[in-house]
């Protein structure tokens, strides 16, 4: 099974804002996101910031995604 780049990024940029939740420094709608880099589906590296005022990027977080829930 292969998972799309778009799936990677949301599940990165999750595992990447825990520190940030566990230090009591959550995350407030309208913030900006951390940033983060992940290959595509070709193997380029892409990252968050290379879209910063190119384009609207959309993550999206599926609380029961990969838990068996």
């Amino acid at each position: 099974m292969r998972i799309s780049s778009y799936t990677a990024a949301g599940v990165l940029a999750t595992v990447l804002a825990l520190p940030f939740l566990a230090r009591g420094a959550a995350l407030k709608v309208g913030d900006h996101a951390p940033d983060f880099a992940l290959p595509d589906q070709n193997g380029n590296v892409v990252k968050l910031s290379d879209y910063l005022g190119k384009k609207n990027v959309v993550l999206a977080f599926y609380v029961l995604a990969f838990t068996g829930g």
